[in-house]
Order: structure tokens, then sequence, then C-alpha cells
């Protein structure tokens, strides 16, 4: 059986930050084009990331 894929957290805010960084989904540029290549268990992995980004650089969170 094969797991459902992990939804892209995209959220339709398309524009990178000084550091390379969406402001919409808090993915890396690289994270972006990469997303639909990777396995579900690097999906959350980057998942992770970007909460870790978003707690860092939300200035609303």
């Amino acid at each position: 059986m094969l797991d459902k894929p992990v939804a892209s957290p995209c959220t339709s805010i398309c524009s990178l930050n000084d550091q390379d960084i969406c402001i919409g989904c808090y993915r890396t540029s690289k994270e972006i084009r990469e997303w639909s290549y990777l396995d579900n268990h690097q999906r959350l992995d980057v998942l992770v990331l970007c909460g870790e980004r978003n707690q860092k650089n939300n200035p609303f969170y």
C-alpha cells in the first residue's frame, strides 16, 4: 500500500526574502524546487524546518 503524498505547504504567497526563504510557506527556493522529488519522510523533515523558520521569522507568530 502506498502512502498518500504529504501535501505542499504552499500558501500561494510566493516571494523569497533576503535569506532565500518564501514568506508564505517558509521553504527555501531549493526545498520548493525539490519538493516533488522528496519522499514523505523528507517532506515531513522540510515541514519541521518550515515551522522553525516560521517561529523565528514571522512577526505575527
